[in-house]
């Protein structure tokens, strides 16, 4: 009967370490997470007054109790809050990969490489997946939440911009 000689690293875990590292961002200074975060509440501002300009002046008032459940699925509020938010920042995302709150603090976005976002890759992956899932109520919601809790990561990187293979970087 032979001995097995169990200290050969047959059985060892792997050595290799897994760090969240962003992707080929070599030479790029990314955006702080407070930079950020203030673009984001200046995007909000920018959407609630476009909204309450939209309420004033039409019929439909996304304010006003419509007397639908929270829980019942609505593709009215989401698709229309996704061109109210196209209509404010479209030009300076595709033109300089920017919204309105990222040109306010000097961020914009672009591809993990550096290089500019396509326009149907920025629009449509970085902002518009994430808008349709606002379909479904509590999940979409859920989603939202999980997604910006991303930014804490070491890459300072949203699912947002893991989908699209974007990065934000200090303008």
């Amino acid at each position: 009967m032979s001995s097995v000689d169990n200290n050969d690293g047959r059985y060892a875990p792997p050595r290799a370490a897994v760090d969240d590292m962003p992707e080929a961002t070599d030479g790029l200074v990314l955006a702080t997470r407070g930079s950020r975060f203030l673009a984001a509440v200046i995007d909000v501002v920018v959407a609630l007054v476009m909204v309450g300009i939209l309420a004033l002046t039409t019929r439909w008032n996304l304010f006003a109790d419509n007397g639908r459940s929270y829980f019942s699925p609505s593709l009215m509020e989401p698709a229309l809050g996704f061109v109210l938010f196209l209509l404010a920042n479209g030009y300076l995302l595709v033109q300089h990969g920017q919204t309105i709150g990222k040109r306010a603090m000097g961020i914009r976005i672009v591809s993990s490489d550096g290089s500019a976002v396509p326009a149907g890759r920025l629009i449509g992956l970085r902002y518009g997946v994430f808008s349709a899932l606002n379909i479904l109520p509590v999940f979409g919601q859920l989603g939202g939440v999980i997604d910006a809790l991303c930014i804490f990561r070491s890459s300072r990187r949203c699912l947002h911009d893991n989908l699209a293979n974007t990065v934000v970087i200090k303008a």
